[in-house]
């Protein structure tokens, strides 16, 4: 994965909390599970976050202004800048997302885009419009604020050194790819499909493996992305970026965290769907490049 060196890069949606304790600001009942409970994703979606923005009405939420703390905001300015740095490159990542999406949404399904509010980055714990999260929550989408979170620590400390994932630039392109197909899912309505939390094809599932089908979109369609005037965002990407894309989504399938984790592969209790449908959707969201394809709920798709 190479970003373009002439590329400019848009930091206007990007924030950091920095170091927290999860319990702060805006209060809220903690976020439940962790890694073994919910993977990328995380149980936030599933068991909270449909009852917190039809009943909080979107209160509680994260106060932080978009970088507070400067992690962004004037060191992250071009595609070059994106090649030499995780935090820019996660910048450019945000953009080509957003670029994708402003186009193939209103296309596909007839619905207006509108960006995420911003991807906020934080260390140890959050607290978030959806709730309090840690560290051990992972990666997660909160409808209610419509922020991403994001634990910078997660992909070395978490996928990497405890789940035995990749490493790799776009293995963080993977994940917040996924984060911002549930920010697309609020858009069009489809979390209040959720009713059903735990099993092979329960609705928290079929949300979570369409989640993985829109970042397969994006994947696709990510190196013709462009920056506000026009320029290409990525210079390329190679089979080897899709490549760890596909083992990232295996290494989080709910059937392979069971078994790191040293129990039985116990499908009633998956929440996110097996490495093997994890891969499958996000092969399908690859090569058909449609929402129609990414119909998760639709009857016999599981």
């Amino acid at each position: 994965m190479r970003f373009n060196p002439k590329a400019r890069l848009d930091t206007s949606r990007m924030g950091d909390a920095g170091r927290g304790s999860g319990g702060g600001r805006g209060g809220g009942i903690p976020i439940p599970g962790g890694v073994a409970g919910g993977g990328i994703g995380t149980l936030i979606i599933v068991v909270i976050v449909v009852v917190a923005s039809l009943v909080m009405g979107g209160g509680g939420g994260s106060d932080t202004p978009a970088g507070e703390t400067g992690r962004y905001q004037g060191k992250c300015e071009s595609g070059k800048d994106a090649n030499d740095s995780a935090d820019c490159a996660r910048v450019a990542i945000e953009n080509s997302l957003t670029d994708y999406w402003t186009d193939a949404l209103p296309d596909q399904s007839g619905t207006a885009f509108q960006p995420e509010r911003k991807i906020e980055t934080f260390t140890d714990g959050i607290s978030t419009g959806c709730g309090s999260a840690t560290a051990d929550v992972g990666p997660f989408y909160c409808p209610t604020d419509q922020i991403i979170y994001l634990d910078t620590t997660f992909f070395d400390d978490v996928l990497e050194q405890q789940l035995g994932g990749p490493d790799g630039g776009f293995v963080e392109a993977y994940v917040l790819a996924h984060e911002y197909g549930h920010h697309i899912q609020n858009l069009l309505g489809t979390m209040g499909k959720v009713k059903t939390q735990q099993g092979p094809k329960s609705d928290a599932v079929r949300l979570e493996l369409q989640a993985d089908c829109y970042a397969g979109m994006w994947a696709k369609a990510a190196s013709a992305t462009e920056d506000t005037k026009g320029v290409a965002i990525f210079e390329s990407l190679t089979d080897e970026d899709i490549q760890l894309a596909i083992e990232a989504a295996t290494t989080v399938g709910d059937d392979r965290i069971q078994q790191q984790s040293g129990g039985d592969v116990d499908p009633e209790k998956w929440t996110h769907g097996s490495a093997k449908s994890r891969v499958q959707w996000f092969r399908t969201g690859y090569s058909k490049g449609t929402l129609d394809a990414c119909d998760t709920f639709a009857a016999g798709a599981l």
